[in-house]
């Protein structure tokens, strides 16, 4: 796992993100390697979790490229170039269903 996959997953499960599914999309995406789905309970805590992780990832010297989504957003998108974060809260998650659109692709294995 890389170093910048590791800064993120460890602080979306420090900051109570919960069930996270890693997708490896090396050599299948030339724009990122791996994409990171997260849940929290409500959209506070999304804009909070991803404020922490934009922190982390540039204290640890990455940079982000883009964000989508504000407070009152129900998914949040993090760019990390390498790592594309998405934050949903859980009942937007359940309906969107991110997974399973990318269902054929290799998880990467978390152990928080």
């Amino acid at each position: 796992m890389s170093e910048l996959l590791s800064v993120i997953v460890d602080t979306l499960d420090k900051h109570h993100g919960y069930d996270l599914e890693v997708l490896d999309f090396t050599g299948v995406s030339p724009l990122f390697d791996y994409c990171v789905i997260a849940s929290v309970s409500n959209q506070r805590l999304a804009h909070a979790i991803l404020m922490y992780v934009e922190e982390e990832v540039e204290k640890h010297g990455y940079s982000i490229r883009a964000k989508e989504g504000n407070a009152l957003s129900r998914w949040i998108l993090l760019d990390c170039f390498d790592v594309v974060v998405h934050v949903f809260v859980s009942e937007e998650r359940d309906m969107v269903c991110l997974e399973r659109l990318w269902n054929d692709l290799p998880r990467v294995e978390v152990n928080v």
